[in-house]
């Protein structure tokens, strides 16, 4: 049986956790996370997870975007 994990204490976030927690599209958070220098993107093989932590930092200091 798999546990769930509530959002707040997971670590990374797939695009779909991140775009539902702070309301950016998938879109979007695809095309940040498609720059190699992006701070906050994980690559597992494949998967692009999100740094929670880093990310929201990165939202709060942004202005638009």
């Amino acid at each position: 049986m798999k546990k769930e994990v509530p959002i707040w204490e997971k670590t990374c976030l797939s695009i779909e956790e991140a775009a539902a927690l702070v309301n950016i599209g998938e879109n979007k958070l695809y095309e940040l996370t498609n720059d190699e220098n992006c701070p906050f993107v994980l690559w597992v093989g494949k998967r692009r997870l999100l740094k929670r932590k880093v990310f929201e930092e990165y939202i709060a200091k942004v202005y638009s975007l």
